[in-house]
């Protein structure tokens, strides 16, 4: 085994290990005291070319400048748990002149690029120039290498970051929100025409694109185009959307003419057509939705698992809803109330005297606090006299009334007896006749 792979290394480097073995053999062959000078001069110019095919690994946090083509590899050391769910790790770089970079995940697929190809060639010929950019690194991949091509032995600069992604966070955060309201969103007039001029929008831009891309002549220059196909609009996509910012600040007013007259046109065919009324098409709407939440927010987490989770969880939860509202309505049908304890006599009783108790003591209260008008109120009575007894602590009843109020309620009293003896059907009460 490692047989092969130093013969795959020598086969990859062969013309270095060919200036490297001219070297030992000018070392064999020649004078010490003629060729000395040239000897060094060979070995120092092979090691050099060896050297420069070299992998340069990236430390996390340091900053390595270095100059010409050269390959640099990064070791992920984390293992992904659920406290990385929005951890980024990126490699910066920047330059004072332009480069290229391909990014590949091991020396493997490095060892393709240096054999050429049309396809590769192609590839090569779409990527742009930078001055600055950041490579996201996965973090499910153990290694990741890159290759960098600046212009003119320019020098360089890389550094290894890990950061929380705020972009991420929000993608995770926006699906969320649209699963959980797509029911109030599908019902909603704003979102309504919102999505609706948004939509005729892009959909301008993609009918456009495809209407100059049929139109295109199919000849000469052309053929290389059309055989580029999906790779040259994705190349195009790209290239707007980083020079998206230069776009709209030097031809902003061309981008304002474009979007305020698709914009009002979609407005108007939305308002056409009106916002949906019927319960099936906001229902489809809804569900629609609910598919763009889940995705967005199996988008926003790099933890599988725990993306996995979540949309679980927000689902069963969603939909748990009815069974639990159905079996809270099933509960409180078959649910009757306990029937209530009747007071006894003398609970009644003794009820009745405490209530009477203290709605006396707050009339009394009352009576002598600063709102009470004294004057109109001994105007109106027939005994003040009494009235003024009471406020000072007497009886509010005499002892005449007492006695009265017991012979007529009290045990053994008229008004008991009547209660007793009267009857409710006073048919069945036959009146006796004397026959003659």
């Amino acid at each position: 085994m490692k047989s092969q792979l130093v013969l795959m290394k020598v086969g990859d480097y062969w013309p270095e290990c060919l200036v490297y073995l001219v070297c030992v053999w000018s070392s064999l062959c020649l004078s010490h005291n003629v060729m000395c000078y040239l000897h060094i001069i060979l070995n120092i110019f092979c090691l050099y070319i060896i050297g420069s095919n070299s992998v340069v690994n990236l430390q996390y946090g340091v900053e390595q400048v270095s100059s010409g083509s050269k390959v640099f590899c990064y070791q992920n050391t984390i293992v992904p748990t659920w406290k990385h769910t929005w951890t980024r790790i990126q490699v910066k770089v920047w330059s004072s002149r332009g480069f290229k970079v391909h990014i590949v995940d091991d020396e493997e697929q490095l060892q393709e690029l240096e054999r050429w190809s049309a396809w590769g060639w192609f590839q090569s010929w779409l990527r742009e120039n930078h001055n600055e950019t950041s490579i996201n690194i996965n973090l499910f991949k153990k290694k990741t290498c890159l290759k960098m091509e600046p212009v003119d032995g320019t020098k360089y600069t890389l550094k290894t970051l890990r950061k929380f992604d705020i972009y991420l966070f929000l993608v995770f955060l926006t699906g969320g929100l649209l699963f959980l309201f797509a029911d109030s969103l599908s019902k909603s007039q704003l979102f309504y025409y919102s999505a609706g001029m948004s939509t005729g929008i892009i959909a301008s831009l993609i009918i456009l694109f495809f209407v100059l891309y049929r139109f295109m002549p199919k000849k000469g220059p052309f053929y290389l185009l059309v055989a580029g196909g999906w790779s040259f609009s994705i190349y195009a996509i790209q290239l707007v959307f980083r020079n998206l910012h230069s776009i709209l600040k030097t031809h902003w007013h061309f981008v304002l003419g474009y979007v305020a007259v698709v914009g009002f046109i979609s407005f108007a065919i939305c308002y056409r057509y009106g916002p949906l009324v019927d319960e099936k098409s906001i229902n489809i709407l809804s569900w629609t939705l609910q598919l763009l939440g889940l995705i967005l927010i199996y988008t926003g987490i790099q933890i599988q698992p725990v993306a996995f989770a979540i949309i679980v969880s927000l689902v069963l939860a969603k939909n748990l809803d009815y069974p639990v509202s159905l079996a809270i309505a099933l509960r409180f049908v078959n649910w009757k109330p306990e029937p209530r304890r009747l007071l006894t006599e003398e609970e009644y009783q003794r009820q009745g005297e405490e209530e009477t108790r203290r709605a006396l003591e707050e009339l009394k209260q009352y009576c002598k606090s600063p709102e009470f008008n004294t004057w109109k109120t001994v105007s109106r009575l027939q005994s003040p006299q009494r009235f003024a007894d009471f406020i000072e602590g007497s009886s509010h009843l005499m002892p005449n009334e007492v006695s009265v109020h017991s012979q007529e309620y009290g045990f053994g009293g008229s008004f008991f007896e009547e209660d007793i003896f009267d009857t409710d059907d006073e048919d069945d009460v036959k009146p006796i006749i004397d026959p003659e």
